[in-house]
């Protein structure tokens, strides 16, 4: 169980969502998520490179393309996405982690068709087959997919932690508006710097046992 001031490491796992080519990287579908993005690389690869050390588990759930679907969905948002990802597929350069961002221990969740990565796919399922109960979020965006998340593992039960400098939406002030005003209602928000030091804490007792 996670709380502000313990956490099982054990049940816990870093969920990257759409840290891939396609969003943050070459080739990308939607270019003011990128342009937006500033040093946000850098913050999740400080997630991911200090979960690992801990023993916390990492996911990266990304989107592989539609696969030549031609009903995508009726939100608006397919409008634009389905031609920007009209080439994506499995192993196609947009659809890859970043590289600096996977690691051989790392799980990936692939995706063929939704706006986010809790919408008719496996991960949830696959998080509770690891006796997951602690998801902490880092990815993009702010906007659908980290919402969406976010408030699916809440609805299932998980505890949701949200690592506010490691998500980004767009614009930037709106993405702000959404971890203040909709994200803070089905998780915890804590800093990149914050989280580190709460699970060197955690591990403390461990080390020195």
């Amino acid at each position: 169980m996670y709380s502000r001031n313990s956490w099982d490491l054990s049940g816990t796992a870093v969920v990257a969502i759409e840290c891939q080519n396609g969003t943050l990287g070459e080739d990308v579908a939607i270019p003011a998520l990128r342009d937006a993005a500033g040093d946000l690389v850098d913050r999740i690869d400080d997630v991911l490179r200090t979960a690992r050390s801990h023993g916390v588990r990492v996911l990266h759930a990304v989107y592989e393309g539609a696969l030549g679907a031609s009903n995508l969905g009726t939100e608006p948002l397919w409008r634009f996405i389905g031609p920007a990802s009209e080439q994506w597929g499995p192993g196609t350069l947009p659809t890859r982690v970043l590289p600096r961002l996977l690691d051989a221990t790392d799980i990936v969740s692939p995706r063929h068709h939704g706006l986010s990565p809790v919408q008719g796919t496996e991960l949830l399922s696959l998080l509770k087959n690891f006796g997951i109960h602690t998801v902490v979020l880092v990815g993009v965006s702010v906007n659908i997919a980290v919402l969406v998340t976010a408030a699916a593992a809440a609805g299932e039960g998980f505890h949701v932690v949200v690592v506010r400098d490691a998500v980004r939406g767009v614009p930037p002030e709106y993405g702000e508006m959404v971890l203040e005003n909709s994200i803070r209602q089905v998780a915890r928000l804590v800093l990149s710097a914050d989280l580190e030091s709460q699970w060197q804490s955690a591990a403390a007792p461990a080390t020195a046992g």
